[in-house]
């Protein structure tokens, strides 16, 4: 499997013939953009690669298409040249006719859905909803529906790619971990924090994703989401802390991309 940090949660993921790029942004630096009840985040990085240089994919996977950081304008413009789009059952509505040909499936936390494979020799996958929580208990309300991605090939019980989306550490996440063999894992970070909600957090931070990774042990944990916005509280720093303070095992698993260059995992 071959992973190219393109940047924040954008992601590149080729594996068995397949293109499947995760929560495309692709707009320049510099923005604030409003992220509800008062919030607002500013990006302070660009895309390591352009639409341009991303170039046509089978299947896109959005967490959540109501984040900027995570669906930004360019990355909608981006969505009628994908083969498909996999995202949120409410998002699945709101993106219902602008995404040209791409068929849109809109899944809620549990739900799958069996993705044709687009050329022949591949093996069609099937992508199941995993759990999320997008801040603190009962927040769902504010901060909207939010899911993770286990993707299969058809047939197989093991996971190849599980993209965690944007979540703190909670107790379906916890179990969903536990029930799942996973190969490759994108772990989405950051510590999201705002002035406005003082400590409250909307991902997880590095011990939390640490904590994750030793319970799901994959074969690779490739970390994603951690800067590029201001609304990153641990970041990278934060981390890197972290991982040093972990056990081995989970050090070993753990892998940082390189933005904009393909890394085989």
């Amino acid at each position: 499997m071959r992973l190219t940090r393109i940047g924040g949660p954008t992601v590149l993921v080729e594996f068995d013939g397949w293109r499947i790029l995760v929560d495309p942004t692709f707009d320049a630096p510099g923005r604030t953009y409003a992220f509800g009840w008062g919030t607002s985040s500013r990006k302070t990085l660009g895309p390591a690669l352009g639409p341009e240089a991303v170039g046509p994919v089978d299947l896109v996977l959005i967490s959540h298409d109501h984040h900027a950081d995570n669906l930004d304008d360019a990355g909608r413009a981006f969505l009628p040249s994908a083969g498909r789009v996999v995202t949120t059952r409410s998002g699945g509505k709101r993106l219902a006719g602008r995404t040209g040909d791409a068929p849109v499936h809109g899944l809620a936390e549990g739900d799958r859905v069996v993705v044709a494979a687009p050329r022949a020799g591949l093996a069609d996958l099937e992508v199941t909803a995993t759990p999320c929580r997008h801040g603190p208990p009962l927040s769902r309300p504010i901060v909207g529906e939010v899911v993770g991605f286990a993707v299969r090939r058809t047939g197989e019980s093991r996971v190849a790619l599980w993209v965690t989306g944007d979540t703190v550490l909670h107790a379906g996440l916890r179990r969903a971990a536990h029930a799942l063999d996973v190969d490759v894992a994108i772990v989405n970070v950051g510590g999201v924090r705002f002035g406005l909600t003082g400590p409250l957090r909307y991902t997880m931070d590095g011990r939390e994703a640490v904590e994750l990774i030793g319970l799901v042990a994959p074969r690779a944990a490739a970390l994603a989401h951690y800067d590029g916005w201001s609304h990153f509280r641990d970041g990278e720093a934060g981390l890197r802390r972290a991982l040093a303070a972990a056990s081995p095992d989970v050090r070993e698993r753990a892998r940082w991309l390189v933005d904009g260059t393909a890394v085989t995992l």
